[in-house]
């Protein structure tokens, strides 16, 4: 839809402003969050400053951050992850993403996502195609598990971090049995962007919130990939599990997934 589209300008400001301070300032000070989770003070400065922009410029839009919720209620939501990484970025690794989408209702219908530090921007508005600067992008056309390179998701810490680890570590085994290579970045964002561009061919975060996610499955899906939950349906805000996947993998990625579960005892 070409209002979407027309937001696209408003979110790549807010996206240079969130990247010339990540690029400026350093951390600062650490709030621990929980069990080895912390938010650092740019955290809340970069989300604090991109909530007020993006209300002052779309007042009729609500927003969602991951660090101080939301504000607003409408039925669409920009939705923000100032920094998705923040391990990496206090640890002054470049891998981490300002990640900001707009989701209507339950979809996220554009995306954007920016590596300050490796000088990538990765957009996409529903319909409209995926783009890294500006540069239109496709997923994959891998077709065998041997040959593919596969990103997943952070371990769990915290409560329950044994249990919700028993997949995790199973998918990990599995996967090493299978295909070429994994991978674990520790961004979310930065995998979905990357799987957009057919660096990775396929991308899989066994959690679903919504500013780790939504602007990188709208990238991932108009690159061409398939974004599916655990059972193979079609994932949205209210999947538990994220499989995006290149085109001609996505079964064999779920039969993978579903061995692993097995063996883990979630099945």
């Amino acid at each position: 839809m070409s209002e979407y589209r027309d937001l696209l300008p408003v979110a790549e400001e807010a996206a240079r402003r969130a990247s010339e301070t990540m690029r400026r300032r350093p951390p600062g000070a650490l709030t621990v969050k929980g069990d080895r989770d912390v938010a650092s003070e740019l955290d809340y400065a970069i989300e604090r400053e991109l909530r007020g922009f993006l209300i002052t410029e779309t007042p009729e839009i609500g927003f969602l951050g991951e660090e101080e919720g939301p504000v607003g209620k409408a039925e669409m939501q920009w939705v923000l992850d100032p920094i998705d990484g923040t391990a990496n970025f206090v640890h002054g690794l470049p891998l981490c993403a300002v990640s900001l989408a707009l989701v209507h209702g339950s979809e996220a219908v554009l995306g954007l996502i920016e590596l300050p530090f490796l000088g990538s921007r990765f957009t996409a508005a529903k319909a409209g195609g995926a783009y890294a600067n500006g540069q239109r992008i496709r997923a994959s056309s891998t077709s065998r598990l041997s040959d593919a390179i596969v990103a997943v998701g952070d371990y769990a810490v915290g409560p329950d971090a044994e249990a919700k680890n028993r997949l995790r570590l199973a998918l990990t085994a599995q996967l090493a049995a299978e295909v070429q290579r994994v991978r674990m970045t520790g961004s979310a964002a930065l995998d979905l962007a990357w799987l957009a561009e057919g660096r990775l061919d396929a991308a899989l975060t066994l959690s679903n919130h919504a500013w780790d996610m939504a602007a990188g499955v709208v990238i991932a899906r108009e690159a061409g990939a398939v974004v599916i939950d655990q059972h193979g349906a079609i994932h949205d805000r209210d999947s538990a599990v994220t499989l995006a996947v290149a085109p001609l993998l996505a079964e064999a990625v779920l039969a993978t997934y579903h061995k692993a579960a097995s063996a883990a005892g979630n099945q």
